[in-house]
């Protein structure tokens, strides 16, 4: 791996740059793609930040239109990833990204324990958000966090951190959010943009969820789903359902949570939250996914009856703890 000092040197040099953001964006990348967007400019690096599909609505308190491209216009000399555990996360930016590896540089900026190192250059420490390792290199950039830059850091920091209240939050964290904090960061604002404010419509299908979990292995592991037609039923998209893999976690029994978001017949999309005892980067991995020790995701297929059963026995075979 290289260090943050040898990444910044190189960046220096570059006259231009691509961020792509991962797929389904969350607040993470997002805040770590504009905040290295503004790092890079005030070190007169041309640059661009790119992502497949359409920025969920809640971060449009941040996030313009137009600031984030859905293609590269730029013909950079760097590519650089940020929040994205394996390029397969790129979704359609996936083969722009590894035609342009052949004779680009390529920058790997990630906090994923499953990150295989699939860049040049690779950055890949394990944090409670990847806006924690952004911080870092822009020290090393020598840019001040300030203004924006120190509202996007913050928007990463809060939504990856669950508020500040995952088990993976730290000294570190806090250390980088008081620096966003110093900067000028909106803490109550980007806290209740993100992890408040809601829809009367999302709250009812919220409530519905809720009141259909259903428990296995002894109730240490919950499983929610969000189908289609409750979607429709709501009027809500599939950016609406997250927060609700975090509800299954408030159960004082329970050690994992999963949460299905149904993609289409016999194809779900699984949120996995632990609160220690299980890695459910493991359980993930076995169905092709990956992600943190406490958070992971993956796609799983089959009918719902079957696709409980998957989940139940692959946390039942990584449950040595329970």
């Amino acid at each position: 791996m290289n260090t943050l000092e040898e990444i910044a040197n190189v960046l220096k040099k570059a006259k231009s740059a691509v961020i792509f953001t991962h797929m389904r964006p969350d607040g993470d990348t997002l805040g770590s793609g504009m905040a290295l967007s503004r790092a890079l400019s005030v070190c007169g690096i041309r640059n661009e930040v790119v992502n497949e599909g359409e920025i969920p609505e809640k971060f449009s308190f941040l996030i313009a239109p137009g600031m984030i491209r859905k293609q590269p216009s730029l013909d950079a000399d760097v590519y650089i990833t940020v929040d994205t555990s394996a390029e397969s996360r790129l979704g359609l930016l996936e083969p722009v990204f590894r035609a342009g590896a052949r004779k680009k540089i390529t920058v790997n900026l990630d906090h994923h324990v499953s990150n295989p190192m699939y860049a040049k250059y690779n950055f890949v420490r394990v944090r409670s958000s990847n806006c924690e390792n952004v911080l870092e290199l822009m020290k090393a950039l020598g840019v001040p966090v300030e203004g924006d830059i120190a509202d996007f850091l913050m928007l990463g920091m809060i939504t990856d951190s669950g508020g500040f209240s995952h088990s993976d939050v730290n000294g570190d964290t806090l250390r980088a959010a008081a620096l966003a904090a110093d900067g000028g960061a909106d803490v109550r604002r980007i806290f209740y943009e993100t992890m408040s404010r809601q829809s009367k419509a999302r709250a009812g299908m919220y409530a519905e969820v809720v009141s259909k979990l259903r428990y296995f292995l002894d109730d240490t592991l919950v499983v929610s789903l969000v189908t289609l037609s409750l979607l429709e039923k709501y009027g809500q998209n599939p950016d609406s359902t997250e927060g609700i893999v975090d509800f299954g976690l408030t159960v004082d029994c329970v050690e994992v949570s999963v949460a299905l978001l149904e993609v289409k017949k016999g194809e779900y999309k699984a949120s996995f939250r632990s609160k220690g005892k299980v890695n459910v980067n493991e359980v993930a991995r076995t169905f092709g996914g990956g992600g943190h020790v406490l958070a992971a995701g993956c796609m799983i297929f089959g009918d719902y009856e079957e696709v409980c059963d998957k989940i139940r026995y692959a946390v039942w075979q990584h449950s040595g703890n329970l």
